[in-house]
């Protein structure tokens, strides 16, 4: 091994793990000083550097490639040898059939680890001691001849540990934890399946882009560089999709910008304790675009006051762009809805008019064009707009989805009139009646999507009737 001397392990008893194991059979206060206590004695000629696992973990760094970690097994004492937990984990997803993996938590384990042309001698400890309920401490304890290596062995773990690898930061639960499932939801959101008048779609993508641009500028004309945006409107009109549209493209940023995702304030220490946590993330992580969705109901009544002083405090929130989402702008305290430099711009995002559902219509006709079972013209796209008035895109969704599958499973042999009766060919004509579809092309009664869509629509209408009379 270049770069060092090849570290060699004694062949006797390793009174180090004699130690640990006859201290686990009783009442322990502090593993550390029994394990440093015994390695000081059994490697008198090597220093021990001491690095949590929770935020430096060497097995890890080791599997992603960056190092190799070999395990010691040959001991001449094998009542002492390494103790793992094997466990079976089940995929995460059922539905992507795979086979799930064994997995060892190493309670004691010890590893010949080779870095960067050096060597150290390893021991990972899960220490289950303390005065409370039984912490987990889990420590790597790195034997080495110099100290300068091992502490940049530590450097180089703890960043690799505290980096995304295609992940976004999530806050749930009162901490903050990395989603590979919402990295890859937002892989497939992209501006060009977001619907939205095209003035509107340009001014948000420019107001972020900018910012993130713009640090020298703010820097000139001293202002803060933060931001503050929030997205009202009715719910499924594109609010959600246009985040993560947004998240996509600052990740395609020649420097990508990170999203801190903010699910709940729910956790053990309170919600203030929540928003302490959540801003001192993004200050670290800066520049970065910091998410609220449902915004009234993350930030309520009893932490305003906190929450307003986590953006106006004193620490700086340079970097920052906050961005909020809510149903209900009413929900809002003004002090947060109506006051620039903590949410400096609002956009509303409507009902679509005609012109944006047309779009919407063609949207699903240019993923319906390799399926030669559905007769899909462009007649058949304003014929649909034009029944549905006042629906969000999210009904509109939920239209095309359940004509679909009304369409497949007719094609299969089965009954397709899911909501059909004696009343319904009456209420149907009333409807497009009611619609100004009078004078459309007959040919699209021989349409089997405009048949099955319009059944649709109208099981659909009939439920946002109620939902109005019930508010």
């Amino acid at each position: 091994m270049t770069g060092s001397q090849s570290l060699a392990i004694r062949p006797v008893h390793d009174e180090t793990a004699r130690e640990y194991f006859h201290h686990s059979s009783a009442q322990r206060v502090n593993t550390d000083i029994v394990i440093v206590e015994a390695l000081r004695k059994q490697y008198p000629e090597f220093n021990v550097v001491i690095a949590p696992q929770a935020s430096c973990n060497l097995l890890a760094y080791a599997g992603a490639g960056h190092a190799i970690a070999t395990p010691i097994e040959d001991t001449n004492d094998p009542i002492y040898a390494p103790v793992k937990w094997r466990q079976y984990l089940p995929p995460a997803r059922r539905l992507d059939h795979q086979p799930g993996a064994l997995v060892d938590m190493v309670l004691f384990g010890k590893y010949m680890y080779s870095w960067n042309n050096h060597e150290f001698i390893v021991y990972i400890v899960n220490g289950r001691d303390g005065t409370a309920y039984y912490p987990a401490v889990v420590n790597n304890y790195i034997l080495t001849k110099e100290s300068y290596p091992a502490d940049q062995l530590i450097i180089a773990a703890t960043r690799y540990s505290a980096e995304l690898h295609n992940e976004v930061w999530v806050f749930d639960q009162g901490y903050w934890q990395k989603s590979g499932e919402l990295w890859q939801s937002v892989q497939h959101s992209k501006w060009d399946d977001v619907i939205l008048d095209p003035g509107m779609k340009k001014a948000i993508i420019d107001d972020v882009q900018n910012f993130f641009s713009s640090r020298d500028t703010y820097s000139k004309f001293k202002v803060p560089w933060k931001r503050g945006i929030i997205y009202y409107g009715p719910p499924g009109n594109g609010k959600t999709i246009s985040i993560k549209a947004m998240m996509h493209s600052l990740y395609q940023r020649k420097e990508p910008v990170p999203t801190l995702y903010v699910r709940t304030l729910t956790s053990y220490a309170g919600p203030e304790y929540s928003l302490s946590q959540i801003f001192m993330k993004a200050r670290q992580e800066a520049p970065c675009y910091l998410v609220f969705e449902d915004l009234d109901s993350i930030v309520t009544d009893n932490v305003r006051s906190y929450f307003l002083n986590e953006v106006d405090g004193l620490r700086s929130n340079d970097g920052i762009l906050m961005v909020g989402s809510t149903n209900h702008l009413d929900r809002l305290d003004p002090g947060i809805s109506k006051r620039p430099s903590r949410f400096d711009r609002k956009y509303l995002f409507p009902d679509p008019n005609l012109d944006q559902r047309i779009a919407y219509c063609h949207y699903w006709q240019g993923k319906l064009s390799d399926n030669e079972d559905i007769d899909f013209p462009d007649k058949l796209c304003t014929a649909i707009a034009k029944i549905t008035d006042k629906f969000s895109f999210a009904y509109m969704q939920e239209a095309f989805i359940a004509a679909l599958l009304a369409i497949a499973v007719s094609q299969d042999g089965s009954n397709t009139d899911l909501y059909s009766g004696p009343e319904a060919d009456v209420t149907l004509s009333s409807q497009i009646a009611t619609h100004t579809l009078r004078g459309d092309d007959p040919e699209l009664d021989d349409l089997i999507l405009w048949h099955e869509i319009k059944k649709q629509i109208k099981v659909l209408r009939d439920e946002m009737d109620k939902d109005r009379m019930q508010y």
